[in-house]
């Protein structure tokens, strides 16, 4: 039975979110403390224009943990993995962050923003908080701040002729999470190379909010020639693709190696960073689970899973499924999940424990497609 989100002040809301109701929005979920979209009311129609067309999203939710003063980078270090040996503005990296016990708390792309500020695009968790205290704890020169900033996503195959129209040619040159501060018109913003999706597309990140109308109506008459629409991260797309939704996929004890971000992590660079020690032992020791693609077979699903589901062989709780869907690209359900390592060396089926169903179902690498 769908259940009616009720709307208060509480919750904060992005500066596109007027826009968004009047051009359709239906549904939306809560997320780092705002409302963040999830339908337009025609989840077909999302789905193609991401595939094959543009689409245009409010994703305001995605904040930004700003590191601002003398020691942003030092701090950015002991927060992150990731080595920034020759970090540079204009040139973002995927930085996943862990606890002391190497357990991803979040996986923020890092954008250094100037020679003394370093951003944090962060997924739904309280990073600000956490870096704070890590501040604070280590007594160095920075400030932790939210800054009043809020992305637009612009994804699929034709987003880049939508930004050429809004910009100019040079967003064509931008590396996958390069970025540049420019302005449109009176509006200031950065643009980036990057999005939630494989489809290709960019994220304008608004610098001032009270230009979020506005920014949504020039991308949305620029796009129009494009058969433009109003969307939300696209479920199917994400799962077909593999993408990582922190919270959603994991867990309380899930770290980089099971998720395949181990590539992300550099355990061998002079630095030293919150969760090293921890991390080498995991390394040196193993997993016993892995976060996988999973095909199943039964009637097409028609929804998606409120909860996540078991995997069970013979009779062994051996793993969950997080998110799944039936893909018109594959003609097939799927799904992403973790599995233990020990079920997947059997190369034999599981069942997965629906709601409406049992079915049987196989890992498979990532990504589906």
């Amino acid at each position: 039975m769908p259940i009616q989100l009720s709307v208060g002040p509480r919750v904060r809301k992005s500066p596109f979110f007027e826009a968004a109701i009047r051009d359709g929005l239906q549904a939306a979920s809560v997320y780092n403390h705002m409302y963040m979209p999830t339908s337009y009311g025609d989840p077909v129609a999302e789905y193609e224009r991401l595939i094959h067309g543009v689409a245009m999203w409010d994703v305001g939710v995605e904040r930004q943990v700003a590191l601002k003063g003398p020691d942003s980078l030092a701090l950015a270090r002991l927060l992150t993995g990731r080595n920034l040996d020759g970090l540079t503005i204009g040139q973002g990296k995927y930085a996943p962050l862990c606890d002391f016990h190497g357990r991803l708390i979040n996986d923020p792309v890092l954008l250094q923003v100037a020679d003394d500020e370093i951003w944090l695009s962060i997924a739904d968790y309280d990073i600000a908080l956490w870096a704070a205290g890590i501040a604070g704890a280590y007594a160095l020169d920075v400030e932790v701040i939210e800054p009043d900033v809020s992305p637009l996503a612009v994804q699929g195959p034709k987003a880049e002729a939508v930004l050429v129209e809004l910009f100019g040619h040079w967003i064509s040159d931008l590396k996958y999470f390069g970025f540049q501060k420019t302005m449109l018109g009176s509006i200031p913003v950065i643009v980036a190379r990057s999005g939630w999706s494989k489809q290709g597309g960019y994220e304008i990140y608004l610098m001032d909010s009270r230009f979020g109308t506005a920014l949504w109506e020039q991308v949305k008459e620029a796009g129009r020639a494009y058969q433009i629409g109003p969307g939300a991260p696209n479920y199917i797309e994400r799962v077909e693709s593999g993408l990582i939704s922190y919270g959603a996929d994991t867990d309380d004890k899930s770290n980089p190696f099971e998720l395949g971000l181990d590539r992300f992590i550099d355990l061998e660079q002079s630095s030293d960073f919150i969760g090293k020690d921890a991390l080498l032992k995991i390394r040196d020791h193993g997993v016993n689970r892995r976060f996988k693609g999973i095909l199943m077979d039964g009637p097409k699903l028609t929804g998606t899973n409120e909860h996540r589901w078991q995997i069970s062989q013979q009779g062994r709780d051996v793993g969950y499924v997080s998110a799944a869907a039936f893909s018109p690209r594959l003609d097939s359900n799927i799904a992403v999940g973790m599995v233990s390592v020990e079920a997947m060396q059997t190369e034999a089926r599981f069942d997965v424990h629906c709601e409406d169903c049992v079915r049987s179902g196989i890992a498979v690498d990532l990504p589906l497609i």
